[in-house]
């Protein structure tokens, strides 16, 4: 199978060569209708870093493709392409850990690292970026758990059953974390208020 990489939509588009490969395309094309919520999904799970979320988007789709990742109809289709998400993510982070690790070492030893600087954000729009910013610090200070559940929840439109389906634990957790980080959210949002 080949990757092509088209336009501005950045979605992939494949060719198969045989026969027995025409599985995963139909696959592939069902996810291609949860691709928005999909990359929504994978900022989430990449504490908003645009770069890292492509990246892991990118390889849960080729975990797909190349039949690390295989759907058995055990679930819906998008709450086990989320799970496929969040298990690429947790990959990524553990891999970053241990290079931070790695720099450390190099810091130790003496050996200069650069470091990228990321743009700013267009000020044509400097309003809008704030109150995104505020909530997005608000977001970050709930629990990594109660994030992904108000996530799935509120912009991936799961029902708490998927969304404790996606991240693997039960409804009852579910429904917890999904009330204190709702009530947590609010006071944070409310204490952010009351400062400006």
């Amino acid at each position: 199978m080949s990757l092509i990489f088209t336009g501005d939509e950045r979605w992939v588009q494949w060719g198969a060569r045989d026969e027995k490969s025409y599985r995963v395309p139909a696959l592939l094309e069902r996810l291609k209708v949860h691709h928005a919520d999909s990359y929504g999904w994978a900022l989430a799970c990449c504490a908003w870093q645009p770069e890292v979320a492509e990246d892991v988007l990118q390889e849960a789709y080729l975990r797909v493709l190349d039949g690390r990742a295989s759907f058995q109809g055990k679930s819906a289709l998008r709450t086990w392409f989320f799970a496929v998400i969040r298990r690429v993510a947790m990959e990524t982070r553990r891999a970053q850990q241990r290079g931070s690790v790695f720099k450390l070492r190099l810091i130790s030893a003496g050996q200069p690292i650069e470091e990228s600087v990321a743009a700013p954000p267009p000020g044509d729009q400097l309003y809008q970026q704030r109150l995104s910013d505020q909530l997005r610090l608000a977001l970050m200070s709930l629990s990594e758990r109660q994030r992904e559940i108000l996530h799935l929840v509120f912009y991936a439109e799961m029902t708490l059953e998927e969304a404790a389906d996606t991240v693997g634990i039960s409804i009852g957790s579910t429904r917890t974390h999904y009330h204190r980080g709702k009530e947590r959210l609010a006071q944070l949002l409310e204490l952010e208020e009351t400062h400006d």
